[in-house]
């Protein structure tokens, strides 16, 4: 299999091309399955039978295609989320499930009669739990106040200190620091749903190592194959639209 390259091509024959047992890393920005028609793809139905026959399928090919040490994430939202992971926990065996990881946001719209859908899902799993590549790291973290030995510069509703500072934790599985991509980014691209570059470094540095070769089977506007490149992973991409493979050659060139 030749590396480095992206193709245009219904992912499910085009992952039966591809060697068994030869990709570090799996990420997918799967169809959410909101029925509806973007700018730029035509959505899933958010019906269960049209997303098991969709899936089902796809992800028996990235469990053959994954190395044994491998691991998958999968990107989705409230709709479809609790299929996928039973599909997930199928396939892949609920004892290899790792994270369910929640990437908050701001942007999009909000109901009267609900709370605001502010987030999407990414289902971690592994081939194989305890060999699979992992690579545990530290985040920001701030905190509004903290204890202080001073009697001034107090809270008068807590007693502690007003003044807020920024600690380092071990990375939780809830990431509310990463901001959307918005169309006046550096990064914007134009692509419908495009994923920012910081949510694809996380993924990648903390599942694969330099000169490990990773995958994208629904590339959309390739953020996650330009994120490899840069951090000198091998990569294989894979879209079914034309402007999304058009989209990445030009960031991978640029």
């Amino acid at each position: 299999m030749e590396a480095n390259k992206v193709v245009c091509m219904d992912n499910l024959e085009f992952m039966k091309t591809l060697p068994s047992e030869n990709i570090d890393l799996i990420y997918g920005d799967i169809l959410f399955g909101t029925g509806k028609k973007f700018k730029d793809y035509q959505d899933l139905k958010p019906d269960k039978n049209v997303i098991e026959d969709f899936y089902i399928p796809r992800i028996k090919e990235m469990y053959r295609v994954l190395k044994n040490n491998g691991s998958i994430y999968l990107q989705m939202d409230y709709r479809i989320n609790h299929w996928i992971r039973y599909i997930l926990d199928e396939i892949f065996g609920e004892n290899n499930f790792v994270n369910e990881i929640i990437w908050q946001y701001y942007m999009g719209g909000k109901g009267k009669k609900e709370f605001a859908k502010k987030h999407d899902t990414i289902l971690f799993y592994c081939k194989n739990k305890g060999s699979h590549t992992f690579n545990q790291f530290k985040v920001k973290r701030y905190l509004d106040f903290i204890p202080s030995l001073k009697d001034d510069s107090k809270d008068a509703n807590t007693g502690h200190d007003k003044i807020g500072y920024y600690s380092t934790v071990v990375c939780p599985d809830v990431w509310s620091s990463i901001k959307s991509v918005f169309n006046m980014s550096n990064e914007y691209v134009n692509y419908n749903t495009q994923k920012p570059l910081a949510l694809m470094e996380r993924i990648i540095k903390a599942s694969s190592n330099e000169g490990d070769l990773v995958g994208d089977f629904f590339m959309g506007s390739g953020s996650f194959i330009v994120k490899a490149k840069e951090l000198n992973r091998n990569y294989i991409g894979c879209d079914i639209n034309p402007k999304a493979v058009e989209i990445t050659n030009l960031r991978l060139t640029s």
